[in-house]
């Protein structure tokens, strides 16, 4: 991301270690800041629910680098759909589909559905590729407001999280969810 200090780039390397090994932080997402841990560990995502004061059977969205990366979830998109996708993806927009995979039980919260966001960033792109799909709702808890600095979600977590990364001020939403029923 352009507005992240030069002395934080080394940083980056230091927190793609930590996601690989189930710890969560906070990370500069293209619309808000983010809560984030990897998506294929039950621990990070039950840390993050315990972190955010979660409702249990509310999942969380997923971050993923590009449309092929559903594969990993069990989700095959048609051929009309990846065209689709690659209209709204990068942005901010996450798509709900659904998801029978036992496996993912601890993400779907009995919903038998997930969200999937790509982020429209070059720099969350690269984190991803590296760790793989992160969970990553909004830096807050439940019912407040989105932090829009580290200060506030430091305010928020403490040292309940592993990681913080500073981009300065984003002022942003949070993504727009489509669910897909068939595809």
């Amino acid at each position: 991301m352009k507005y992240l200090k030069k002395y934080q780039k080394h940083q980056i390397k230091n927190i793609i270690e930590l996601l690989k090994r189930e710890k969560i932080g906070v990370l500069p997402t293209d619309t808000i800041y983010g809560l984030v841990g990897s998506a294929f560990s039950k621990k990070a995502v039950e840390r993050i629910y315990e972190i955010k004061k979660r409702k249990k059977d509310k999942p969380l969205i997923i971050l993923i680098p590009s449309p092929g990366d559903l594969k990993k979830f069990g989700i095959r998109p048609s051929k009309e759909l990846i065209k689709f996708l690659k209209k709204i993806w990068p942005g901010p927009v996450s798509i709900i589909f659904p998801v029978k995979n036992k496996k993912f039980l601890y993400l779907q919260r009995k919903t038998n559905s997930l969200a999937f966001r790509m982020p429209n960033s070059e720099f969350l792109k690269g984190i991803l590729l590296k760790t793989g799909p992160l969970a990553a709702p909004s830096a807050n808890p439940e019912g407040k407001t989105p932090a829009s600095t580290i200060g506030e979600a430091k305010t928020y977590f403490n040292k309940k999280v592993d990681f913080y990364l500073d981009a300065g001020k984003i002022i942003g939403k949070p993504s727009l969810l489509l669910e897909l029923k068939r595809f």
